[in-house]
């Protein structure tokens, strides 16, 4: 017996010792990273180009084009092969706001801060009319109005946000919070949640406020009414941004909406209860295009150098789209940016990677991960069905930046408890600089779920949340401003690492057993 055991014991420690020694970390390379990546960056060169420069990025519009077009030159200039925009499938209109004025002007005069809503129309110039108030709980209530609304500024009577908490909404991962997730466990596959059951009363509910709300649309367009004032999420000046009609090339005709922020609505909406008389002036002033309904990803690589290990890919990524009332910052800028410094890094450093490096920066993400699903289906294979390319084989990993400013902070396995030995060296040199945890959780989302969908290892990076949820995310705040260049400096610098590492690793990253193919609903036809 103690034999057997100490040879299971010699066993084991080869083995490890095996594992370690090729997942040992090459110091002089982290060195080289990590001097260009944290003392001549350009990661915030690269995030004014996208920000500033470029405008907002919303799906299909010109501000996203320009960011694309310039990433695409960039990557030229330092030397990347295939750089290109690729198109993944249709997405359809794109859209941008080209004027934006909207005041209160009875019983005086106030500037109010307001957005249009995504894919909705202007005013078609200049207008001004009294704000009245629209209170239907049915559709047949809307008739009282008929013949009343021509011209009108449309308000509805909706609640106030919640109260001031005077905490700051800026926050870092304390060591607890990283241990916690550190020591998490897979959680067991539980019973359907009942919010998704399309019986249950919260979605019964959902389909009813959305099917009175696209009656009342319906009836103000067809009313001739002036301007839909509606109110956004968000205090003390800060609004956060929706669409208000769809971006289908085939999408029923909306009257125009601006989403106000909570304090200059409940201002408009407490005066026209009281039985005050307020009138409000707009001139907006909206574009849809619609000459190319393609959506496209930017990408490029650095080729492969091993004769055996250069067919095999390594992917970093991140979306590149954003919303309308900024610039889109942390959401998605800040982690586009990250990941285009990392290639500079690794370019500038002489890096001749054994695999075939390659990013993309993906588009209409916002919409529902468009971009990199279109990739991962034209690539890799139909997460419905299971049914892999050949490329999916080559496809070492896929590691993403898309929660904000923060410094990274560690890695989420997404399940893949297998890499995380692996990730867990790869963080060791990078202690000093904040980032030592692993997660076998997940955050959701984002792109990386493209990927982990037909079994490629996908992984989103863990970051500090600093003011991401609270303040910027899909916001008029998410400007250059907000972001943090020694956090953005420290994220490429580990991707950059992370990259240099999979590449030179004699096997690929530890994968998941595949996923099981969703089940179709009950009746439907049988695939052939």
């Amino acid at each position: 017996m103690k034999l057997k055991l100490l040879y299971a014991c010699i066993v084991f420690t080869g083995l490890t010792a095996s594992a370690l020694a090729q997942d040992a970390v090459d110091a002089a390379a982290t060195a080289k990273i990590r001097e260009e990546g944290l003392n001549h960056s350009k990661v915030m060169d690269i995030a004014f180009n996208l920000t500033d420069v470029s405008g907002p990025r919303l799906a299909g519009s010109p501000g996203l084009k320009r960011a694309q077009d310039w990433a695409v030159a960039q990557l030229k200039e330092w030397g990347m092969a295939n750089a290109k925009l690729e198109p993944w499938g249709k997405f359809g209109k794109g859209w941008e706001v080209q004027k934006n004025y909207a005041a209160i002007t009875v019983p005086y005069y106030h500037a109010i801060i307001a957005v249009p809503k995504a894919w909705t129309p202007g005013t078609n110039g200049p207008i001004k009319g009294e704000v009245v108030l629209v209170k239907a709980d049915s559709v047949a209530e809307l008739d009282k109005y008929k013949g009343t609304l021509a011209g009108k500024i449309i308000i509805f009577d909706t609640k106030p946000l919640t109260e001031r908490t005077f905490k700051s909404d800026a926050a870092r991962y304390t060591d607890e919070e990283l241990d916690k997730m550190a020591q998490a466990t897979m959680a067991p596959r539980g019973q359907r949640n009942n919010a998704f059951d399309p019986n249950s009363p919260a979605m019964v509910a959902r389909r009813k406020a959305i099917g009175m709300r696209t009656a009342i649309t319906a009836f103000l367009l067809n009313e001739k009414a002036g301007l839909i004032l509606s109110q956004a999420r968000g205090t003390d000046g800060t609004l956060f941004t929706t669409n208000g009609a769809s971006y289908a090339d085939t999408a029923k005709a909306v009257a125009p909406e601006l989403e106000t922020s909570s304090e200059d609505f409940q201002r408009i909406l407490r005066l026209v209860k009281a039985g005050k008389k307020v009138e409000l002036e707009a001139d907006i002033k909206t574009e849809f295009f619609t000459n190319d309904l393609q959506g496209y990803n930017v990408v490029g690589e650095i080729p492969g150098t091993d004769k055996k290990l250069k067919e095999q890919v390594i992917m970093i990524g991140g979306h590149l789209d954003s919303w309308h009332a900024a610039t889109g910052a942390t959401d998605n800028a800040a982690g586009s940016a990250v990941m285009l410094e990392a290639m500079r890094i690794l370019k500038t450093i002489g890096f001749k990677p054994k695999r075939t490096i390659r990013i993309a920066l993906w588009s209409s993400e916002e919409q529902g991960l468009f971009g990199s699903r279109g990739y991962v289906l034209n690539h890799f294979g139909d997460p419905k069905t299971m049914e892999l390319k050949p490329e999916a084989a080559k496809l070492d990993a896929y590691y993403n930046l898309d929660n904000g400013t923060g410094k990274i902070r560690g890695i989420y396995l997404q399940g893949d408890s297998a890499a995380g030995p692996l990730f867990k060296t790869w963080l060791e040199p990078f202690k000093d600089l904040g980032a030592t945890t692993v997660t076998i959780s997940n955050t959701g989302g984002t792109d990386h779920q493209s990927f982990d969908a037909v079994g490629i290892p996908g992984f989103q990076f863990i970051q500090d949340a600093i003011d991401y949820g609270s303040r910027t995310h899909h916001s008029n705040q998410d400007t250059y401003d907000r972001l943090i260049e020694d956090d953005l400096k420290q994220a490429a610098t580990i991707v950059a690492s992370f990259v240099y590492n999979t590449s030179e690793r004699k096997d690929m990253v530890p994968r998941k057993p595949l996923p099981t193919p969703p089940t179709p609903p009950a009746g439907a036809p049988a695939r052939n």
